[in-house]
């Protein structure tokens, strides 16, 4: 079995980081460069950084963002955010980063995934993925039947529904050259309750490439369900170590002793 990873997640707003529930009510967390630094020292597999708004508002990408990590930090980092052609994949990876992921222009441009894979290897495409449950998956969770979970695939930062079903639209994304998913639920997004194991689950065993749990880690056992129940590749965490709940370290020697491997720095 592979190390199973532990991804920081930056969300930027204005050049801060900032954390919020469901993606709304955000709060200041600090600089990203300065904590990307602070995570590499303590432990961290890998960083990525979204510039929250750059799709929404139409915003310029975080290049020169890119460029001041790859000076400080030496593990992956992951860039995303207003990221809608070929040629904004070449400056994020010239500009240092392992990877781009793209939600927004995934959807709105689907031939972009192949060719970003085509140019620069399926192992610097990410997809990002953000679920939303369905009226039909409240129906089908009251009636206790079974089933794949129906939750429907938003953009824009939650705020836009496509009618693209999660797990198909997860499905495509691997046919069309993505190396990972990124699956964030909109059910427990800061909720700090728990991944969403349920669609996490489904999405994983329906593709043969990576997927990482985001979305309502609240402390390092959930860290461990993430991967065991919801067959999570790595899992990305974010208000737990901006905030100082539980460390890098703590979250690490938790999922060791739970017998999943991962990468131990010290």
């Amino acid at each position: 079995m592979t190390a199973k990873r532990i991804i920081i997640g930056l969300d930027i707003k204005n050049g801060r980081v900032v954390k919020g529930t469901k993606f709304v009510n955000l709060r200041d967390a600090g600089d990203p460069v300065e904590l990307a630094a602070l995570y590499d020292a303590e432990g961290a597999d890998e960083i990525t950084f979204l510039d929250i708004t750059a799709s929404h508002e139409r915003r310029g990408l975080v290049f020169e963002l890119a460029r001041k990590v790859s000076e400080t930090i030496f593990i992956p980092f992951t860039v995303g955010g207003g990221i809608n052609t070929i040629e904004d994949f070449g400056e994020i990876l010239a500009a240092g980063a392992e990877k781009c992921f793209i939600n927004t222009s995934a959807v709105k441009t689907p031939e972009l995934i192949r060719q970003a894979a085509d140019r620069y290897g399926s192992q610097a495409v990410v997809v990002a993925i953000d679920g939303k449950a369905t009226e039909k998956e409240f129906a089908r969770r009251e009636s206790d039947s079974d089933g794949r979970p129906l939750y429907e695939v938003v953009i824009h930062g939650g705020r836009t529904p496509t009618g693209l079903d999660v797990v198909d639209w997860a499905c495509r994304v691997e046919d069309m050259g993505a190396g990972e998913i990124l699956l964030t639920s909109m059910e427990t997004d800061g909720m700090q309750t728990g991944f969403d194991n349920t669609i996490t689950r489904a999405v994983a065993d329906s593709v043969g490439i990576p997927v990482i749990a985001s979305g309502g880690a609240g402390n390092p056992r959930h860290l461990v369900e993430g991967v065991t129940e919801g067959h999570a590749d790595a899992v990305f965490i974010a208000s737990i170590v901006h905030y100082r709940t539980h460390s890098i370290r703590e979250c690490k020697e938790t999922m060791a002793s739970a017998g999943l491997p991962v990468r131990l720095r010290w």
